[in-house]
């Protein structure tokens, strides 16, 4: 499997679980711990799939950046959580640092 798609798989389920931990309600909720559980099982088995090809700290950095920023939205659309301008501003840079790191850096492989 290619390590932009099981890296892509392993942070969908991340995010998946991240958004469901709430309402596990301290995990006292059968099916949203489920889902906490299964997610982030899911999540590290991906993420165990990309480090065969991708060093850790380069998949981390992309795994970290696209789940903040995942999250936040997620947090607004479905959980009327309203963002400051400074949660925004920090937002980008963390997106802008995972571009740059893209792009730019050779310790990323783009095969």
């Amino acid at each position: 499997m290619n390590h932009w798609i099981s890296l892509s798989c392993g942070i969908v389920s991340e995010v998946i679980a991240t958004s469901a931990l709430k309402a596990t309600e301290g995990f006292t909720r059968f099916w949203p711990t489920v889902i906490v559980a299964v997610g982030y099982a899911t999540a590290f088995y991906f993420l165990s799939l990309t480090l065969k090809t991708m060093p850790v700290g380069v998949a981390y950095a992309i795994w970290s950046g696209a789940g903040v920023a995942l999250i936040a939205l997620i947090a607004r659309a479905f959980l009327g959580q309203v963002l400051d301008l400074p949660a925004v501003a920090g937002i980008l840079l963390i997106v802008a640092g995972v571009v740059v790191l893209n792009l730019f850096s050779k310790s990323v492989s783009h095969g």
